[in-house]
């Protein structure tokens, strides 16, 4: 084992035991759920050693306050998924038909509506507006520049910028 490899391991190993536990205390009291806790702070530390083995020159000056952002952001990914399945879950009750699903079907479409959500997130707030508006509610964009209160013309370069990013995202 080269030497380099040999101080990463140490580096890690060292970050780990000296602020696993207080990483865990600080997500089981954002979550109030000491499993989901451990499985978040679990998923940090996965995150940590990837990104070091990435970048080799990788090194945190701050570690409580990195761990801290790193859980972060997976913590709100986290609750943004289980969110988007909740509103599925909810869709599907509603509907007056009942249709079965599969698990793999299931999956899918979560997957699916996962990925939507991050799209319709990389997305300034009002593009994300009128794109929801044209592509859920059906409204002209006439009727949309009326409701966002801007220019026709305004919807327009809306929606481009709406449509650019998806067209991005599928090739």
């Amino acid at each position: 084992m080269a030497a380099d490899e040999l101080a990463q391991r140490r580096d890690i190993n060292a970050l780990y035991t000296g602020h696993h536990d207080w990483l865990q205390r600080w997500l089981s009291r954002q979550t109030g759920c000491s499993e989901m806790a451990a499985d978040l702070a679990q998923e940090t530390f996965l995150r940590v050693i990837h990104k070091q083995q990435k970048d080799q020159c990788f090194s945190i000056s701050y570690p409580r306050r990195y761990l801290r952002m790193a859980a972060n952001s997976l913590m709100i990914d986290l609750f943004r998924r289980r969110a988007v399945e909740q509103a599925y879950q909810e869709a599907l009750a509603q509907r007056a038909d009942t249709c079965t699903l599969s698990l793999e079907e299931r999956e899918i479409i979560l997957e699916t509506l996962q990925r939507l959500d991050r799209l319709l997130g990389q997305l300034p707030g009002p593009v994300r507006q009128a794109f929801l508006l044209s592509r859920l509610e059906g409204l002209t964009y006439a009727e949309i520049a009326d409701q966002l209160k801007v220019s026709e013309r305004t919807v327009k370069r809306y929606m481009q910028q709406a449509f650019v990013l998806c067209l991005d995202l599928m090739v």
